[in-house]
């Protein structure tokens, strides 16, 4: 008996023909965030880990991995007999302390002697007579023990831990994350992941309007998601002169569209030149003036590229949960100002006409800003260490 995880897919599962795309770009992940000797093989219907010298390790890391539906620590039986899962069963449970239980037998081995019905009640008389005050209960057991029968060989498991679903990162493409310092941007991006979207980072800084802090707090925002992610390159944009000339030029009820659609548009440059295929952020329909649908639209027409907004149809409650999940909502909420509040008009336009926006933005020479804005980005390789906010200040 080899003691191993096995990996169940869920969703990837549904993807038939190109499920070996998936399956390699998973493996890859897993093996990336393992850093270690671990041994990973997959069929179709499970991947499986050995070669395993700490389990927790592997299965913190496997709980963070997106592709992943279910993680069990099960065991790999040398062979497939009945006698063989027999015993090696007993053995397996002869510690275990539970009152109630169920036998689940899966059979990919269609030829074997007996169907999943038939080896589940054997195995259930097997366990009550081997074991004394239990019963079965297919309802609600303490104890699942789940059985798979292979071709040469069989698997038994208990507990399970959920995994996070959805596809492998990097299995559908790069996107461009407009990452603030706010609640939003990061569960946006954490969403993209899901999907199997591979993000880089935008950040806007606006020195001296905004501090070191604030950027340091956008690092630290963008190492949690590396948990989810592996590395995330993040650029950083430095904005000032942009929004100087916004300030001193626009009528202050444009501000905000305007300073929204001169990000759309260096975003729009700096997704192509790394190969992102979408922009990606976390507006939220309705949350401030520039996420109505109107603001949307002026704001959209400057770019050519898609723009995704996974949290667009989510209240503040149901995002703030999800940072909470994931650990961003701490770091999101530390007091640091960033280009979207520090010029804020007291009654920015919520309906702004984009004939306007066009007419206004004549007043400055933006492409000229925009140029020497992308021309002097920084990018920085976040990778997940164990370094505090704290330390960064």
């Amino acid at each position: 008996m080899e003691k191993i995880i096995i990996i169940k897919y869920g969703e990837l599962s549904t993807k038939k023909d190109n499920i070996n795309f998936f399956l390699n770009i998973l493996k890859t992940n897993i093996k990336n965030s393992l850093k270690d000797e671990c041994i990973i093989d997959y069929d179709r219907g499970r991947m499986f880990i050995t070669n395993i010298n700490n389990y927790d390790k592997v299965i913190n890391i496997l709980k963070n991995t997106f592709g992943i539906h279910e993680i069990n620590v099960g065991y790999k039986l040398n062979d497939n007999n009945l006698e063989t899962i027999e015993s090696d069963l007993k053995v397996l449970i002869e510690d275990k302390d539970f009152k109630t239980f169920k036998v689940e037998t899966k059979r990919s081995y269609k030829k074997y002697k007996m169907n999943s019905m038939e080896i589940s009640k054997y195995l259930g008389g097997v366990v009550l007579k081997f074991k004394n005050n239990i019963k079965v209960d297919v309802h609600n057991p303490e104890v699942v023990i789940n059985v798979e029968v292979r071709n040469d060989y069989a698997f038994i498991y208990f507990d399970k831990e959920n995994g996070l679903g959805g596809y492998p990162v990097g299995s559908l493409g790069k996107g461009l994350l407009m990452l603030s310092g706010g609640i939003d941007s990061p569960v946006a991006g954490y969403l993209a992941l899901k999907r199997g979207v591979k993000i880089e980072g935008v950040y806007f800084e606006s020195p001296p309007h905004t501090s070191e802090a604030a950027k340091n707090k956008v690092i630290a925002l963008a190492r949690i998601l590396t948990k989810y992610s592996g590395y995330v390159k993040l650029h950083i944009v430095n904005f000032t002169n942009i929004q100087e000339a916004i300030y001193k030029n626009i009528p202050h009820e444009y501000l905000i569209t305007i300073m929204r659609r001169m990000m759309y548009r260096i975003s729009e440059r700096l997704a192509n030149k790394n190969n992102c295929k979408i922009i990606i952020n976390g507006e939220s329909i309705g949350q401030v003036a520039s996420q109505t649908l109107t603001s949307m639209q002026a704001i959209n027409s400057v770019v050519n590229i898609p723009v995704i907004r996974p949290v667009a149809c989510l209240d503040k409650l149901e995002i703030i949960d999800i940072a909470n999940k994931i650990g961003t909502y701490k770091t999101s909420i530390l007091p640091y100002e960033d280009c979207c509040t520090i010029f804020v008009p007291d009654h920015p336009v919520i309906n702004p006409e984009i004939e306007k926006c066009i007419e206004y933005e004549k007043l400055i020479d933006f492409n000229v800003l925009i140029e020497e804005a992308l021309n002097n980005i920084k990018t920085l390789k976040i990778e997940e260490v164990d370094t505090t906010f704290n330390d960064l200040l």
